[in-house]
């Protein structure tokens, strides 16, 4: 029997944070409530515990961070078929309100009525409590049901790994196309593994240190920016043309600048990391280069895609979980994420 309350880590104002035991969620209809086995640090995380996205994220002090995370179903609420009590399961931080027309047209990720509670949109971890405590109680259409014996920690990956894919799809790679990933993080060292799963022919990982490393210890074409003009080497090994896509994961102006001037003529440069600066492009590619610019925000339920490219070994997400601390080691485990002691890439918690 589920106790009354649970011990979570709750966020108080800007950068101040305690354990703190609150009340167990309970399984609404349409929701399954789940014991948290794994939850993985997202640099977003961050952001939202400075306060620098305060009122969007989180909407109000206290809040529960945490959207990427993997557990254990305890109990479905009415309504809700496929999941019982004992199910392993992934879970992706968004639902959509499910009846503005970009939710009926599956683009979850971008709703219309996001932030608004009461039309059904939930972000978890952002604007609803998340999942950095013992228990979460979600809507059951952000999960997926993994099998039995599986690692929780890399399952706790699969939300990062939905937002690399939809990167890579929002590039719409074709068989054989060159793809450069600009930023070996979190994020990118996903979605460089998505450009291959998905097609293309060579894909180029630029960055540096031990994030970089890890792309050529898997066989990918890297290209460390500190010791090598990355335009110059793009433009050489193009034959002068330029990659067919680009994904930028780095998240600065300079980075999507240079997205931009790399692209090769009716190329796609899509742009995943958030970036809080102001960058001058070089607008006249626009129109003259036919070029391409196009944004990508989390996932619209990927969850599903991403699980039969983890079965079928096309993502190795257990590779990227550097370390694991208990949910009671939360500083530690920050600081180790921010500073990237130990080439950290992802860092999970374990409630």
């Amino acid at each position: 029997m589920t106790a009354s309350t649970m011990e979570a880590l709750v966020l108080l104002g800007p950068d101040k944070y305690e354990f703190k035991e609150v009340p167990v969620p309970e399984a609404g209809p349409g929701e399954v409530r789940c014991r948290v086995g794994a939850v993985a640090i997202c640099g977003t995380d961050l952001g939202i515990m400075s306060g620098k996205f305060f009122p969007m994220w989180p909407p109000e002090w206290p809040f529960i961070i945490g959207h990427e995370w993997a557990g254990t179903v305890e109990a479905v609420g009415p309504g809700v078929t496929g999941f019982g009590p004992g199910d392993l399961v992934a879970g992706s931080s968004a639902v959509g309100c499910g009846h503005c027309r970009n939710c009926m047209k599956g683009r979850y990720n971008i709703c219309l009525n996001y932030g608004n509670v009461n039309s059904g949109h939930r972000q978890y971890g952002f604007t609803v409590h998340g999942a950095y405590a013992q228990y979460i109680a979600v809507n059951a259409i952000c999960l997926v049901k993994l099998p039995p014996g599986s690692d929780l920690a890399s399952a706790s990956l699969y939300d990062t790994a939905g937002i690399a894919l939809h990167i890579a799809k929002q590039g719409r790679i074709e068989s054989g196309d060159t793809v450069v990933v600009i930023g070996p993080g979190a994020v990118g060292s996903v979605t460089y593994q998505c450009a291959r799963a998905l097609g293309a022919g060579r894909v180029i990982v630029v960055g540096r240190g031990s994030r970089l490393d890890k792309a050529a210890g898997m066989g990918y074409e890297t290209v460390n920016f500190e010791q090598t003009d990355v335009m110059e080497f793009i433009k050489e090994t193009t034959g002068g043309v330029g990659p067919d896509v680009v994904l930028e994961c780095a998240g600065t102006a300079q980075t999507i600048v240079q997205a931009v001037e790399m692209i090769k003529k009716g190329g796609r440069v899509v742009v995943g990391g958030i970036s809080q600066e102001k960058g001058a492009f070089p607008l006249q590619r626009f129109v003259l280069d036919e070029i391409e610019v196009i944004g990508s925000r989390a996932a619209p339920n990927c969850l599903p895609e991403v699980h039969a490219f983890v079965e079928s070994g096309a993502l190795a997400l257990p590779d990227l979980v550097t370390h694991k601390f208990p949910l009671s080691e939360f500083t530690t485990a920050v600081k180790t994420f921010r500073e990237r002691i130990g080439g950290a890439i992802k860092v999970v918690v374990e409630p």
